[in-house]
């Protein structure tokens, strides 16, 4: 299904998902939709490898994780949320030579916590792996040392104007 891509979300510099100068990181990239989920799209190498050709599951896991916790910024930009629980189910093997295509929304949002589920599609559209978690919410000074904003900035490459999930 085609949805329009409403904004792209802001990136970092060396963090392992969407870090733009972490040679190991996955570079990914983040978008908001236009039906309240979030898109993240990774570029995984060869080093992302558990076995031969196959992402391995914790990478899988970790961009599931931070796709869930940043759909949250979709309807509160401020909102900043450390992973309290994270459950990972395996469908199906990822490939390496792909790109990974991961969508999150959020399920439930209070004051403290919040929820939200997502998964990794393949191309072919069939669910690889989907995961569900659970969030605290807390000020990026308790989260993060020294000064984030220096390292917390726009994504300005071209995004486009609609995506298929």
């Amino acid at each position: 299904m085609n949805h329009t891509v409403l904004a792209a979300q802001n990136i970092s510099r060396m963090c392992v998902v969407c870090g733009t100068d972490n040679p190991s990181g996955l570079h990914a990239r983040f978008y908001e939709l236009d039906n309240g989920e979030l898109l993240g799209v990774f570029e995984p190498s060869v080093v992302h490898q558990g076995y031969p050709g196959r992402l391995h599951g914790g990478i899988a896991s970790t961009a599931l994780d931070e796709t869930i916790g940043r759909a949250i910024n979709i309807a509160d930009p401020d909102a900043w949320g450390v992973t309290v629980e994270l459950t990972v189910r395996f469908r199906k093997p990822v490939p390496l030579d792909i790109t990974v295509r991961a969508v999150g929304r959020i399920t439930r949002n209070s004051s403290r916590l919040f929820e939200g589920t997502g998964e990794i599609v393949l191309e072919d559209g069939t669910v690889a792996v989907e995961a569900s978690g659970r969030y605290m919410k807390m000020p990026i000074d308790r989260i993060a040392e020294g000064d984030f904003n220096e390292q917390w900035f726009a994504d300005t490459r071209e995004r486009p104007e609609t995506v298929e999930v």
